[in-house]
């Protein structure tokens, strides 16, 4: 097996390392699959390969080893994402672009989603949304997707290569979306290559997974996730947890309601990513009380918090208040009123962060 530069393949992955030599040494041994779904946890890197992975597989001089020549023409369109024959498909939301139901496919936004990708490949949906301007919509597949994505794979080979379609989210498929595709992931069109990214594999139609490869990511480190997330939301996320802690150790009510408010304003897709940010947070300050470092996967900023706020979430207190951030995210999902389930969230928290350990 020749060496494999696996930086040089994959510019835009941080980490990754088993995974990145996985795909390419698929490639050298001519052993991809027509279709293959890389699953983890938000902030991974799973788009980030699949672009990248995607770039690799336009190129038509491929190096001994796998390497994208980045000279050839296919080279130079797929780096702009501008490629004939590579194509996304991806959840988009219905509003004054697209009002008709047979107008509801994601080429609608095509412009955003090549600008997004390209100045942050590690973008989530919450920023998908933001580009969309989404508001408070929740993105999904409709079924005039799956006639688009057909359409475009009965087509010849524009460049005479392969053709690859990254399906970005396959979760936020109705079942009859996903059921209009069944026969085209079993049997794909000659030389055709399916790369789907899925945060919860589990909600993807049975029949789908069993008809594609799944590929595991792994989560980053704290610190590898806040390198890659710097300027989005990771730092406004830990100012509003701590926000919350402090506000309602003091037990300042009217200051907590400003609080659900300002929560209130972010998107669906976002409040609950807060939310799971809470939960993780939440763990890290009870595990910190062990000391032992290895158990713990904080950024410096994050430790700084935990260092003088763990004694106060304890074995009377942990489950409980992860219970509550549980809850939120469920009502949040449920469209139930934001300020409400913030403001609720908040009163909680009073009573729970005083137990017979704190008191």
């Amino acid at each position: 097996m020749p060496h494999i530069d696996i930086d040089q393949i994959f510019p835009n992955v941080i980490g990754q390392e088993a995974t990145k030599r996985r795909l390419v040494e698929s490639v050298v041994a001519d052993r991809l699959p027509h279709a293959i779904m890389l699953c983890g946890p938000q902030g991974a890197g799973k788009l980030a390969l699949a672009v990248d992975f995607a770039r690799l597989l336009m190129c038509q001089n491929l190096s001994a080893d796998g390497a994208p020549c980045s000279e050839c023409l296919s080279c130079k369109m797929a780096r702009k994402l501008e490629h004939p024959d590579l194509h996304f498909t991806y959840p988009i939301v219905r509003g004054t672009r697209v009002k008709e139901p047979k107008d509801a496919v994601s080429d609608t936004y095509i412009r955003e989603w090549r600008e997004m990708l390209l100045q942050n490949p590690y973008s989530n949906l919450n920023d998908w949304l933001e580009r969309m301007k989404a508001d408070n919509s929740q993105a999904q597949y409709y079924v005039a997707e799956a006639d688009n994505i057909q359409r475009k794979l009965s087509l010849k080979s524009n460049q005479g290569g392969r053709k690859v379609m990254v399906v970005w989210l396959p979760e936020k498929m109705n079942q009859e979306t996903a059921n209009k595709l069944l026969k085209l992931f079993e049997e794909p069109p000659a030389a055709t290559v399916f790369i789907l990214v899925s945060e919860d594999p589990d909600m993807v139609l049975g029949t789908i997974q069993s008809r594609v490869q799944r590929i595991n990511v792994p989560p980053l480190s704290r610190q590898q996730h806040v390198d890659v997330s710097r300027g989005s939301s990771s730092g406004m996320f830990l100012d509003l947890y701590i926000m919350l802690m402090r506000l309602a150790y003091q037990r300042k009510v009217k200051d907590l309601r400003d609080w659900a408010d300002q929560v209130s304003k972010m998107g669906r897709e976002g409040q609950k990513q807060f939310l799971q940010f809470c939960q993780q947070q939440l763990r890290e300050n009870f595990v910190y009380n062990f000391r032992l470092p290895e158990l713990s996967d904080q950024t410096d900023a994050e430790a700084l918090f935990s260092r003088n706020f763990a004694k106060f979430i304890n074995e009377y207190n942990v489950i409980p208040m992860m219970t509550e951030l549980t809850r939120a995210e469920n009502d949040i999902a449920q469209n139930v009123n934001s300020k409400m389930v913030f403001f609720d969230l908040a009163i909680k928290t009073i009573t729970l962060l005083i137990t017979p350990q704190t008191k």
